[in-house]
């Protein structure tokens, strides 16, 4: 017998159909005869919205002018917004001052650019400085020649100003120095660009604020302190101590029994007359009051969720190790809960980010109140379309922002929890 060695033959390739684009398309949309159907009639309403929407928005909309007899009935009219940019941006600052609030921009996009990019290499980093720089000149060659796009242009500057601030914040060594600044100085530096009063700047009282600034403030404020009391009254409310499980539980259902509304109008109206006749509260101030006091109540039912889903064999190990109560939440128990929380904390977020709206209640005028106000000119009557557009891209921008940015800390920290 002779000695044959057995040799298997490679693989064969899977066949084209059941891979790449053609297998996703075959799985997903084509797999029975229901689903093409399906598939079929489902493209062909989006082919009719997706003209309808394009034609109107882009190919037959006006997009230079400065009154509205410059647009036409047949598309949108996109002057109406660039007219009116600054005021929904900036509120009612005057032109003078609106440098104060780009460089607020600048400073607190750079910083969050900074703590949400992984630390890059030299090679990456130049890479994207590159990239950055060259899409800053295309845009403002762009802008020289065509004025008809110098918005847009302006607009790709002024983001690439900021990913070069947060590039170059990435580049120092420790992260923690970043977090300092951001944490304990930039809302310092923010509160005196903003309001002035120092430093040789005027005083730009809060009703004066309005527009996206207004609502980035309160939505920054009230997701930076909402979310460490949060966590103190869901610690509170698991804790073993009568008195503070009282307090806390007490606290939280209240609040969170109270519509959004209420907490505004109460905040506005009532908070004065507990003060003192010297104290004058602003109106900001207690709008921002009542806000944080109002989220944290759903973020600690977020955070108590978190603390629930941690197995106990982890509090038995962090007693084992001689832990005290906050080194082991500190360092073994919260570390674990706020992973599995992430999808709870960006919800609650988002959801104050667009609560913001509400401050029309008490007379603040939020990017959406100020869109409605400027629709009110007797020379831009009949273009809402276009400012509830402006609005809705603006906030969808935004939310979609934090969204992706919480499954990309789900995929960086592996939490295996999904």
């Amino acid at each position: 017998m002779s000695n044959l060695i057995f040799k298997p033959s490679p693989d064969l390739p899977p066949p084209a159909n059941t891979i790449g684009l053609v297998g996703w398309l075959r799985t997903n949309l084509f797999s029975t005869w229901y689903n093409i159907v399906l598939t079929l009639f489902a493209s062909y309403l989006l082919f009719l919205l997706g003209a309808f929407t394009f034609d109107w928005a882009i190919f037959s909309a006006d997009w230079t002018g400065t009154t509205s007899a410059d647009c036409s009935r047949d598309g949108a009219c996109w002057p109406f917004v660039s007219v009116r940019i600054d005021q929904f941006v900036y509120g009612f600052y005057t032109p003078e001052e609106i440098w104060r609030v780009d460089l607020v921009f600048i400073l607190a996009g750079a910083s969050v650019l900074a703590l949400a990019l992984e630390e890059l290499s030299l090679i990456r980093w130049m890479y994207y400085c590159g990239y950055t720089v060259a899409a800053m000149v295309v845009a403002w060659l762009l802008g020289m020649a065509v004025p008809a796009i110098s918005g847009i242009a302006n607009l790709v500057i002024f983001i690439g100003i900021i990913t070069g601030g947060g590039l170059v914040l990435n580049r120092i060594p420790d992260k923690r120095i970043v977090g300092v600044w951001s944490i304990l100085i930039l809302p310092v530096v923010c509160y005196f660009l903003l309001y002035g009063g120092s430093f040789g700047l005027e005083v730009v009282e809060t009703h004066k604020w309005g527009g996206l600034m207004l609502t980035l403030v309160v939505a920054t404020v009230g997701i930076v302190a909402a979310l460490p009391i949060g966590i103190l009254l869901a610690l509170g409310r698991r804790a073993e101590m009568p008195i503070i499980r009282s307090i806390c539980t007490v606290f939280i259902e209240f609040w969170r029994g109270v519509p959004l509304i209420t907490v505004l109008f109460m905040a506005s109206v009532m908070l004065p007359l507990f003060a003192s006749g010297e104290t004058d509260f602003d109106k900001l101030l207690r709008a921002m009051i009542g806000i944080v006091l109002f989220q944290s109540a759903y973020m600690a039912e977020v955070v108590r969720g978190g603390l629930q889903a941690i197995p106990k064999g982890q509090y038995e190990a962090a007693d084992a190790l001689g832990l005290s109560y906050w080194k082991s939440m500190m360092l073994i128990v919260l570390p674990q809960a706020l992973k599995i929380m992430i999808p709870g904390i960006v919800n609650t977020f988002i959801a104050l980010f667009k609560d913001t709206t509400l401050l029309l209640i008490i007379g603040l005028l939020d990017l959406l109140a100020i869109v409605q106000a400027a629709l009110n000119d007797p020379e831009w009557l009949g273009f809402s379309v276009e400012g509830y557009i402006f609005v809705a891209a603006v906030f969808w921008v935004f939310c979609f922002g934090m969204s992706r940015y919480s499954q990309y800390l789900e995929r960086k920290l592996h939490t295996g929890h999904r």
